[in-house]
């Protein structure tokens, strides 16, 4: 009697193995690993900001709790909740998007994932400029997209231009990556810039994905968002995040804004995974839009001050250069002078020495597309923010 061999099957889907895990998800867990040890560390890895959410947006949540609204809701989120998103998105931007063609998320993030998901197919190009934040590469794998880059130059402030887009732009590109300010460099897309890309974009049939969290953090005081340009329209995704704007990064709570055809198929594709975004996060969020915004101009000012007193002490470590950025909440030099001291040959490197002789978390940009840099959040108190200027001067100086 002849036995049929067991089939051997592999374990692991091929889109799982074609992303990675986030860089700095990877950088916190190491840090929390070091902290349990005893060692203090100053952080500057994740960019999350060091405010409390403020207290109005805390009482609606705990009222929402005590009145039971604690059950599903509409799996694109509350009427009250996207009707606030557009609402306070048309008086800051100038968009002109109704709730049908919104839908909220489980933070940011979740809304980029679906609306590449459903948007770009296998063999689909998705324009991405590097450096980039950490997550967009590996959402266009998974999906998978084929990535095209384009390097925007550090001399130049890592700025993005119109001709740089089109001389990438083949048959097969179906989106664009639009990060402004960008994590993790910082930088601003002027406005003549944007609306030339969006007009360039629109005209090819392709369409903008622009993650727009940092979009309150423009250190101009400007608010530019490419729901503003109407005619457009039609090509545009907007991915927003109250987590950056209103220091409300565990709420989780983000939404995306894009022609009814493309929110219906993300909801679509919401449904199957997570559902709706907490019931409770969704009346805060209400509160957040709906309330004062005093908080925001806050906050932003605050981070100007904290760029620039970061900017100074970079300064004044010799061999260490950077870009002043123009929003956001993170600085990104560049540490190559040091490559080939002491057994540095890599951003990676750098950071790892770092965090495990002087105490201080960084993220190395091999995890953003570039070779010779580290991100510097400086989203924290000046204090931490001093006491980690100095560790790493007296690093620097002894390689």
């Amino acid at each position: 009697m002849t036995t049929t061999p067991a089939l051997k099957t592999k374990l692991l889907s091929d889109r799982i193995n074609r992303i990675e895990v986030s860089a700095t998800m990877a950088v916190v867990a190491e840090a929390a690993k070091l902290r349990e040890q005893g060692a203090d560390l100053v952080d500057y890895g994740a960019g999350e900001p060091h405010f409390s959410t403020p207290q109005h947006i805390k009482d609606a949540a705990i009222a929402a709790i005590n009145s039971n609204f604690t059950r599903y809701t509409a799996v694109g989120g509350i009427t009250e909740l996207r009707e606030a998103i557009v609402k306070r998105h048309a008086a800051d931007f100038g968009s002109n998007y109704n709730r049908d063609e919104c839908i909220a998320s489980t933070g940011g993030k979740l809304a980029l994932f679906n609306a590449i998901q459903v948007l770009v197919d296998h063999g689909d190009e998705v324009i991405l400029p590097i450096p980039y934040w950490v997550s967009f590469k590996d959402i266009i794998q998974y999906a998978g997209g084929v990535p095209v880059y384009v390097e925007t130059e550090e001399s130049n402030g890592f700025k993005l231009t119109p001709k740089m887009i089109e001389q990438a732009i083949t048959p097969h590109t179906k989106a664009l990556i639009l990060n402004s300010p960008s994590n993790p460099s910082g930088a601003v897309v002027k406005p003549e810039d944007m609306r030339a890309i969006m007009r360039l974009c629109h005209e090819r049939g392709i369409y903008v994905i622009a993650d727009e969290c940092y979009s309150y953090l423009d250190f101009s005081g400007a608010y530019i968002s490419v729901g503003a340009y109407h005619e457009t329209k039609e090509h545009a995704v907007i991915i927003g995040s109250l987590s950056k704007t209103y220091a409300m990064t565990g709420w989780r709570l983000g939404y995306a804004l894009a022609p009814a055809p493309i929110t219906k198929a993300m909801q679509k594709l919401q449904s199957q995974s997570t559902s709706n975004s907490t019931s409770v996060v969704q009346k805060a969020g209400v509160a957040a839009l709906n309330g004062p915004q005093e908080c925001v101009a806050e906050m932003r000012a605050d981070y100007i001050r904290l760029r620039d007193r970061v900017l100074e002490g970079l300064a004044e470590i010799p061999g260490i250069r950077c870009v002043k950025p123009g929003g956001a909440f993170y600085v990104y030099p560049n540490v190559s002078t040091f490559f080939g001291r002491k057994g540095i040959n890599s951003p990676a490197d750098v950071a790892r020495k770092l965090l495990h002789e002087a105490h201080v978390v960084t993220v190395p940009s091999e995890a953003f597309g570039t070779q010779e840099h580290i991100r510097i959040s400086y989203a924290t108190s000046r204090q931490e923010l001093d006491k980690g200027l100095e560790r790493m001067k007296k690093f620097f100086a002894a390689l």
